[in-house]
């Protein structure tokens, strides 16, 4: 039996308390630790769905965070049609504006995720460099469809009334939506743990990521066990993407492109094809981009390159690599 992994996890621990030691004030390092925490869930719920992806189907998809975009713009249209709802002072009314709208996000990106494996991905299975180009082109195009039916203009995102400000701990200050995106996030990550660990469709689709062909030898159509696989990240990806826009509280048609710098990341630092490691990894993103966006704005947009750099130097294949046989 492989014996658990915890020094990722104890890293993860003394970057936090590296961390409290530099802020000096606990009711600032609990307010930036649980922005972080909810920061790097929202990227986990965009980038579990990629890292199965190319774990399984070799497919390098630069036009996920299109899925994305498109889930993040269907889930505000639904919050802003059901905007009685969601104005509500009740929680049990604005749960009804909430998941419609993350519902709808995850359909219409699931669909849209269809048609990409069905029309733009197929036909280049087995050549990155042509993934590369035609997924990039595929996701220009589409933003450019995303223009014509949402328009130009930013699209603001108001959040549920019960969602609204923050919740006082003493001195300390935590919103309140990133105490449910924490709770989202680990939501998913523990209904993906129980699929992978605990399914015959899970077991499936582990088989597939270490050794695909041993797979097929068993019978198995590894190609619907492609499309299924597609599918599910891109409704993973709408999902995180409504998430994000109520994270953010405005959409653009850029809100996905902008996202995939982050989620490449998360994927390479946690290893590829690891759900575990994507776990880590964007919880690690997470919060070194809270605590050094806090210590010193001026560098903060190269932290997570930096950290992704460190990571490499120090397991090149990643924090949890999957074994391929």
């Amino acid at each position: 039996m492989k014996r658990a992994d915890w020094i990722p996890l104890a890293l993860m621990a003394a970057i936090a308390l590296g961390a409290l030691a530099l802020i000096g004030n606990p009711s600032t390092w609990v307010t930036l630790t649980v922005a972080g925490l909810a920061m790097g869930l929202l990227i986990f719920i965009m980038s579990s769905g990629l890292t199965l992806v190319f774990g399984l189907m070799d497919v390098m998809n630069f036009a996920h965070g299109l899925f994305i975009a498109v889930g993040a713009y269907v889930g505000a249209s639904t919050v802003k049609y059901f905007s009685a709802a969601a104005g509500a002072d009740s929680l049990a009314a604005n749960l009804g504006a909430i998941l419609p709208a993350a519902l709808a996000a995850m359909a219409a990106a699931a669909l849209l995720g269809l048609f990409f494996e069905r029309v733009i991905v197929r036909p280049v299975y087995g050549d990155h460099l042509k993934q590369i180009l035609i997924t990039t082109g595929g996701m220009i195009v589409a933003e450019q469809l995303i223009l014509v039916i949402w328009g130009p203009d930013q699209l603001p995102v108001e959040r549920p009334a019960t969602l609204r400000g923050s919740i006082l701990l003493g001195d300390t200050a935590i919103e309140k939506f990133r105490l449910v995106a924490v709770l989202v996030g680990l939501a998913v990550f523990a209904a993906m743990q129980m699929l992978l660990n605990r399914t015959r469709l899970g077991l499936l689709i582990r088989a597939g990521v270490e050794n695909k062909e041993m797979v097929e030898a068993m019978g198995y159509r590894i190609r619907r066990l492609f499309v299924g696989v597609f599918v599910a990240g891109s409704a993973l990806a709408g999902l995180g993407g409504a998430l994000w826009g109520l994270y953010q509280e405005s959409v653009t048609v850029h809100i996905g492109a902008g996202m995939m710098v982050l989620i490449f990341i998360v994927i390479i630092i946690g290893g590829l094809g690891s759900i575990g490691g994507c776990f880590a990894g964007a919880l690690l993103v997470g919060l070194v981009a809270n605590y050094v966006g806090y210590l010193s704005p001026k560098i903060a947009l190269g932290s997570n390159i930096l950290l992704m750099v460190l990571v490499l130097l120090w397991r090149p294949q990643g924090l949890y690599p999957v074994s391929r046989t």
